[in-house]
């Protein structure tokens, strides 16, 4: 059996012919307000998968975790409230408002805890960033009732989460603001690049000035902005890739489907990200491994399945974070999390044969560890 990799873009030659069409126009970018052609249409394409009235496409995902926070006016002496169960970026672009993170704990479901929330939320407080971890949606409505109660925002990372629904709204659907990620490995992929979806007019008019120097007609800068605009090729990778969605996401859901029945009875390892009312995109089909993770872990890679972990470390014990001083934070389900999550590849290219050699694999390792 060939090495399963965790996740991998899915390419053909739609995409090729795509980006062949941008570079025989000349047009590799646009610095107007509204964007290049390839652009809008993408960010078109994006809005009609969400029934969001804006989407405004950037260089990256942490682009539009970041403008977001900046259209929002986060700043130095202001507290944003994150899960420390995340990958770094969103802590980062915290900092690189000069604004305060505030770590979280997560359930057992590795979504941030929201009775925690309210236990952290000051009058300092200015925004509030869930994260779909995994592709698998956070408690929305309990977290928007905590943001309106105190006059904060929520900004969701939906990064990872593109086609996932809670109680039957797409993530990053909001009328605060949305982002999402098209990293090579994401849901779809333009190789590098981000969105961000809103409802709100003067929001996005923000939002694109910002990812374009401020600027809105011409060499006007009007509010502080920098360059994170996504270029014609990107923007043309992704608008094939939007095509595909709903193959990948009816793909992904069935293999994760596949996989569930095949580890179905197997002690030492369950699924958590299962409720009722979300629907799982399985960017990570992620595992509780009671014990021996790591062995776990190594034996399935040995066998050419590529499990991961994410994340070993969380974000307050990174040794940024630990220099800030967030090291000693009490976060036990994050910790918990930490030492048993185990994600295993059911992406798009993962056939239906390997998904059971996948759930043989886990059943042989758990009996060995």
């Amino acid at each position: 059996m060939k090495f399963i990799p965790i996740n991998k873009p899915m390419m053909d030659s739609r995409e090729t012919k795509a980006v062949m069409e941008v570079l025989e126009s000349g047009m590799l970018t646009d610095s107007s307000f509204e964007g290049g052609k390839r652009v809008k249409e993408f960010e078109r394409k994006l809005a009609s998968q969400l029934g969001a009235k804006h989407v405004v496409a950037v260089n990256s995902g942490t682009a539009a975790l970041q403008t977001s926070l900046m259209a929002y006016n986060i700043k130095a002496g202001d507290e944003v409230i994150l899960p420390a169960f995340t990958f770094e970026a969103t802590a980062n672009v915290v900092i690189a408002c000069s604004a305060k993170p505030v770590f979280a704990d997560v359930q057992s479901d590795y979504t941030i805890d929201p009775a925690d929330i309210r236990r952290k939320i000051t009058r300092r407080t200015k925004a509030i960033i869930p994260v779909h971890l995994y592709g698998y949606p956070v408690d929305l409505d309990e977290i928007r009732e905590i943001a309106r109660a105190n006059g904060v925002r929520v900004i969701e990372d939906a990064a990872e989460s593109l086609g996932a629904e809670y109680r039957g709204r797409q993530t990053g659907y909001t009328d605060d603001a949305g982002c999402f990620s098209l990293y090579a490995t994401k849901v779809i992929t333009s190789g590098e690049g981000g969105a961000i979806s809103t409802n709100d007019d003067e929001m996005a008019d923000k939002l694109r000035m910002m990812r374009n120097h401020g600027m809105k007609d011409g060499y006007d800068t009007r509010i502080l902005g920098y360059n994170y605009r996504l270029a014609e090729i990107p923007a043309a990778i992704a608008c094939v890739q939007m095509d595909k969605l709903p193959e990948f996401i009816e793909a992904r859901r069935r293999n994760a489907a596949a996989l569930t029945d095949a580890i179905a009875g197997l002690k030492g390892v369950s699924m958590r990200q299962s409720k009722a009312d979300r629907k799982n995109i399985f960017y990570l089909y992620t595992v509780h491994v009671e014990s021996a993770r790591d062995r776990v872990q190594e034996r399935l890679r040995a066998k050419g399945v590529g499990a991961v972990v994410y994340w070993k470390t969380p974000v307050n014990r990174m040794p940024l974070y630990e220099g800030m001083g967030f090291a000693g934070l009490e976060l036990p389900g994050v910790y918990d999390a930490v030492d048993h999550v185990l994600s295993l590849p059911v992406h798009p290219g993962v056939s239906a044969e390997e998904v059971g050699y996948i759930g043989a694999e886990l059943a042989a390792a758990l009996r060995e560890a």
